[in-house]
């Protein structure tokens, strides 16, 4: 049977070679295959890319700001963006962002998917605007579920709700001016209108937002995220991965903006406004008080705050909302031509004390008490050639955090990025998100340097060195230790087939099982593809990993995954095929896969079998999309997937996402 099924998949891979001309979803794939994040941070950034998708951005009315809320583009891809759209009055055909030199045929394509060409608007009394948004504005709802074809261990005793996951969310949205929305998810497992969730869904998220009217740049009412400088006092969107960093040459993104996915962590809760002062200035003030689950000591203070959203069991219940923290704070930044400086202060206020456990030695200083405050100036400094931008923050401590860069464009072909960062070991933040090794913004001492080459249209090499030193001890190693980092890919387009190669090496120091001395722990993974465009409707994509670990004993792995893909006006059909033989979960690997809208799927593997999936979605006229999609996984060396409540009692595991999409 195994064989049969290596010779179906070795039969598939040949019929498909490729893969689509750069979607976004298979380029936000690619980054995040490369990247040791959290997967609720890419959850985050897959459902902005999601709305701004089906909201594209009129280029001819776009401010800068939005520009720079595309976290694929640099800063010099938005300054020559915002320079042209000046120069000309906006465009006339999206045919005219070939005009921009710093703009690749990889971004461009990008690009393309989130931008849109409209003639610009009247300016319009708010009372206008409204009368406008409720006669023209759009409805949008969408339900969406998740039907699992087995049964876990605590489907049969443990959990308080049934074994199928479900979710919906209604927006109403006018332009760019306003935003109405609410979303509820239910995770499998999780009670539904009872046990503790009497209010129906286990989560919800709500939100009001107002933009550009008048001197109004933003408003939102309800839940929000938002950002500021480079993340050192608050980034509730994604951090700035190494392989991100290389792409955008830099940049961070700062916004203000509603939480409209279901991560039930990185937001805030009540009222954000951003206010245009005038001569440069503006003024962002936010307000928050919002509940979080705690895991508490016997005397009432918490020890761990708890971010992943799961309440299926009674202990989970238990902590749902257990604790609060009030946040208040305010961003005032000057923009004046190609400088931009800022200042940010943020307080937080917790109802219960916070102690964590600190006999462990990476814990020894995380943060504790109840009243927290950091504040930070931020800069940046645009020409035509080189980009400065930095930030400094203090805790209230004393404790220092600092990041810089500079981004060097050498040639039209040549770009060359230095950073450096420095995190004090007892430097905290309740929200921050910057540039790491460790995944904190605390104890780290580093410097990246990035190279990228554009020789020409066909090809593009890319390549980084990163090093971190942390002198107090992290999570596995209880001493001071070091990191270094090295990436390099390459990629040519011949014809309609594109190449890629990547290669990422790793140095790690770890404990010893005895915890007597660190040894040195190397990571290789190397990725090879092919990208085939066949017509206006077929197209496909191959592919293989390979993975190498080296510490105290070796794990190798490989995988090779393949995508067919058929596209027409009103049906899109996606199959995928991947073959994985690993030694252990040290050389997995994860692989993101298509899945129906605003639903993230990016499934680990490892050990050895296959995953297969189909996914279908049509469009039922102009108001109506239907989508569905079956997952499947078959492993050949066990007889049981998982272990605890989510073990499930035999080696194959399918699972039914279906999704309706209706916009009025």
């Amino acid at each position: 049977m195994k064989t049969l099924l290596i010779i179906l998949f070795l039969g598939w891979s040949v019929l498909s070679v490729a893969q689509t001309g750069h979607p976004w979803e298979q380029s936000l794939g690619e980054w995040i295959s490369l990247q040791d994040e959290e997967s609720e941070q890419w959850e985050t950034l897959y459902d902005d890319l999601c709305e701004r998708a089906s909201h594209p951005c009129n280029l001819n009315t776009a401010t800068r700001e939005e520009l720079e809320e595309l976290p694929f583009l640099s800063d010099r891809q938005v300054e020559e963006l915002m320079e042209y759209l000046y120069r000309y009055g906006g465009m006339k055909s999206l045919q005219e962002l070939r005009m921009i030199r710093s703009l690749d045929e990889h971004t461009r394509q990008l690009l393309l998917h989130f931008v849109c060409l409209k003639p610009k608007e009247e300016k319009s009394s708010f009372s206008q605007l409204l009368r406008q948004a409720l006669k023209y504005g759009k409805h949008e709802v969408l339900l969406s579920a998740k039907i699992p074809f087995y049964k876990r261990q605590g489907d049969e005793s443990a959990y308080l709700g049934n074994p199928y996951k479900h979710w919906f969310r209604y927006q109403f949205s006018y332009k760019n001016h306003l935003r109405i929305g609410v979303v509820g998810s239910q995770d499998a497992g999780e009670p539904f209108f009872s046990k503790g969730n009497s209010w129906g869904y286990d989560y919800y998220s709500y939100y009001l937002q107002l933009k550009n009217f008048g001197r109004l740049e933003s408003l939102v009412i309800g839940k929000y995220r938002l950002s500021f400088g480079m993340g050192l006092v608050a980034d509730m969107g994604f951090s700035m991965g190494k392989q991100v960093i290389l792409q955008n040459m830099g940049r961070n993104t700062a916004f203000l903006r509603p939480h409209s996915s279901r991560s039930a962590s990185s937001y805030l809760q009540g009222a954000a406004a951003t206010i245009r002062l005038g001569k440069g200035f503006s003024l962002t003030s936010f307000v928050s008080y919002r509940p979080v689950d705690a895991t508490l000591d016997n005397a009432g203070r918490i020890t761990t705050i708890v971010s992943s959203g799961y309440h299926r069991t009674t202990t989970e219940m238990g902590k749902k909302n257990n604790s609060h923290l009030l946040d208040l704070g305010t961003h005032l930044q000057y923009d004046k031509g190609c400088f931009h400086l800022g200042t940010t202060v943020l307080y937080t206020y917790s109802d219960r004390q916070l102690h964590p456990n600190t006999s462990a030695l990476y814990r020894r200083y995380a943060a504790q008490g109840q009243q927290f405050l950091n504040a930070s100036i931020d800069y940046r400094y645009i020409t035509s050639r080189l980009t400065l931008r930095g930030e400094t923050a203090i805790h209230q401590s004393g404790a220092l955090a600092a990041i810089h860069s500079a981004n060097w464009h050498l040639s039209d072909t040549w770009s060359l990025l230095a950073l450096h960062r420095y995190y004090s070991y007892r430097y905290t933040s309740f929200y921050s998100n910057s540039m790491s090794d460790g995944g904190h913004v605390q104890n780290e001492h580093g410097g990246y340097v990035g190279l990228s080459w554009k020789p020409n249209g066909k090809t593009e090499i890319k390549g980084y060195l990163d090093y971190a030193y942390h002198p107090w001890p992290v999570y596995q190693a209880t001493a001071p230790s070091h990191a270094l980092d090295a990436f390099l890919s390459g990629q040519y387009q011949w014809k309609n087939i594109n190449f890629i190669g990547r290669y990422r090496w790793r140095l790690r120091q770890r404990d010893n099982a005895e915890k007597s001395y660190l040894y040195n722990r190397y990571e290789h993974r190397t990725r090879l593809g092919a990208s085939w465009d066949m017509g206006e409707r077929w197209q496909s994509h191959i592919q293989w990993d390979g993975i190498l670990v080296n510490g105290l004993k070796t794990s190798k792995g490989m995988v090779i995954s393949s995508q067919l893909i058929y596209d027409r006006r009103w049906l899109q059909l996606n199959g995928s095929l991947a073959y994985f033989h690993t030694d252990d979960y040290d050389s997995r690997v994860s692989l993101y896969e298509r899945s129906t809208l605003f639903q993230f799927s990016f499934p680990v593997l490892y050990g050895h079998g296959i995953r297969y999936t189909l996914m279908a979605r049509a469009k039922l006229g102009k108001h109506l999309t239907v989508s569905a999609r079956l997952g499947v996984t078959d492993y050949f060396d066990r007889a049981t997937i998982g272990t605890g409540q989510q073990k499930v009692g035999h080696s194959s595991m399918a699972d039914l996402d279906v999704q309706l999409r209706m916009v009025l």
